[in-house]
């Protein structure tokens, strides 16, 4: 049985790539297929090319191929100084990434284009462009000594103990020209993720905390949307738009998929038409938020929701409907203390009528109105052996599930950081298991997939008019 090393989809989705100890496997995301099966070498990461064979693999730590699978055929082999954590391209640059510097390369030939030193990076924080028109690199900032004295730190200490951590700022850098277009102040936490839309417009960002996702344009840097997660801290994994960039999908250490929606301009972001009909009648809605809820007093602490906000433009206004919780037709002793308390301590309708009349700066509003998801999905439990179909709450019952129920595997490890299943996790069904998450970019009605490290691939679908929870309608293992 090959065991799990990293998960990815290509640049638009329509590909699945696997490497595991055994080889490299792709699938067709629909139909769901297995294109391509290699079983000559373990592969730790790999980077498909868009639909073509030309793929990117690591080896060994150090040692890069680029294959094209077709021909089965070498095209170029690298060795590294170091142990390489993470590879990007796009169809004129490869980003090859190192635990403290990113080597850039043209495509074409293969020459090296430039070297850029990062903070430590062990997790390869790293987003590319799948445009090569707006071509542009995000990775964590790397802040220069301000005195100068490259010789401060003793030298007993190992370079990589006295280098930097990760903040959570990210450089942008133009791949066309070569060249630092701007430093984004993203949070105030380290940075976990990073991701940029299609067409090399937008750029995504979290923190290690978890807690809340920013969009930020490109290449200006100016923040347009500030989502929560949730106020308990979980470990992003994977942030991807669809090809519209209206919707951004999110998975993190906990069993829900977010998928928040971003407003054209000139539309507010907050209104009710992007939010689900009626969400706190809903009984999934209560469900739902007992992963992502908070409190006015948790949303105020966090210090996620005040960075950025001196350096960024103001976000879209807040919405004036605050929602409301119906009241128990029987309220015992502690629903009264907490109806009480929510009056005097949660003034959040308050702060919210008061920002959409223009008395509160936005800055402070969305410290109390954060915006939400609109839409989520549940990733069952088990694995794709059991027929029937899911686990777990995600919509995934017996019926109307499209399951193979050959090929699954389930208890492997986390795999690497970045754009694959990452890093994390693993383990049984009581473990926690990473993810990897995209939406097709030819389909009408929207799609959710995702890929998690016990080797398990899920498709949901959405309403983008009412939101809510999306339903399951198909799953596959991959990985024999």
């Amino acid at each position: 049985m090959a065991g799990l090393n990293y998960v990815t989809f290509n640049q638009d989705h329509s590909l699945l790539a696997v490497a595991t100890t055994r080889g490299l496997r792709t699938y067709t995301t629909d139909p769901f297929e297995l294109s391509n099966h290699s079983t000559d070498h373990d592969i730790s990461l790999v980077e498909p090319l868009f639909s073509t064979s030309l793929v990117a693999m690591i080896l060994t730590p150090r040692l890069l191929r680029i294959v094209n699978t077709k021909r089965h055929s070498t095209i170029c082999e690298l060795t590294f100084h170091g142990m390489v954590v993470a590879i990007r391209m796009n169809r004129r640059r490869l980003a090859v990434v190192l635990e403290e510097i990113v080597f850039l390369y043209d495509i074409s030939n293969m020459k090296l284009l430039h070297q850029q030193l990062t903070p430590l990076n062990p997790a390869g924080i790293c987003a590319i462009s799948p445009s090569s028109e707006n071509n542009y690199l995000a990775l964590p900032h790397y802040q220069k000594n301000v005195t100068g004295n490259a010789q401060a730190q003793p030298g007993h200490v190992p370079r990589s103990v006295a280098k930097e951590a990760i903040s959570g700022d990210v450089l942008l850098y133009d791949l066309n020209k070569m060249e630092e277009v701007t430093v984004i102040q993203a949070h105030q936490t380290p940075l976990s993720s990073i991701a940029i839309n299609s067409d090399g417009s937008l750029l995504a960002t979290s923190s290690e905390k978890g807690t809340v996702i920013r969009v930020f344009s490109i290449p200006d840097g100016k923040k347009l949307y500030q989502f929560r997660r949730g106020s308990m801290p979980a470990r992003i994994y994977s942030m991807s738009f669809n090809a519209t960039s209206t919707l951004l999908c999110v998975s993190s250490a906990t069993e829900t998929v977010h998928i928040f929606k971003l407003a054209p301009p000139g539309q507010n972001p907050h209104s009710a038409s992007h939010h689900p009909s009626n969400p706190d009648s809903s009984p999934t809605r209560e469900t739902h938020q007992s992963d992502t809820s908070s409190t006015s007093g948790t949303t105020l602490a966090d210090p996620d929701d005040r960075a950025s906000d001196s350096s960024s433009p103001t976000p879209p206004t807040t919405s004036s409907n605050p929602s409301r919780n119906p009241k128990p037709n029987n309220p015992g002793l502690m629903s009264f203390v907490r109806r009480t308390s929510q009056n005097v301590i949660g003034p959040s309708s308050f702060v919210s009528r008061l920002a959409t009349g223009g008395y509160l700066p936005a800055s402070v509003a969305e410290m109390w109105e954060p915006q939400r998801d609109f839409a989520w999905v549940r990733i069952p439990r088990g694995n794709s052996h059991n027929s029937g179909g899911g686990g777990g709450g995600g919509g995934g019952g017996g019926g109307g599930v499209e399951s193979n129920t050959g090929g699954s595997s389930s208890g492997y490890g986390g795999a690497g950081g970045g754009a694959g299943a990452g890093g994390g996790g693993g383990g049984g069904s009581g473990g926690l298991r990473s993810s990897v998450v995209a939406m097709p970019n030819h389909l009408a009605v929207p799609h959710v997939m995702v890929a998690t490290s016990e080797g398990e691939f899920f498709v949901f679908t959405i309403d983008l008019e009412r939101g809510g929870e999306g339903t399951l309608v198909k799953r596959f293992g991959f990985v024999e």
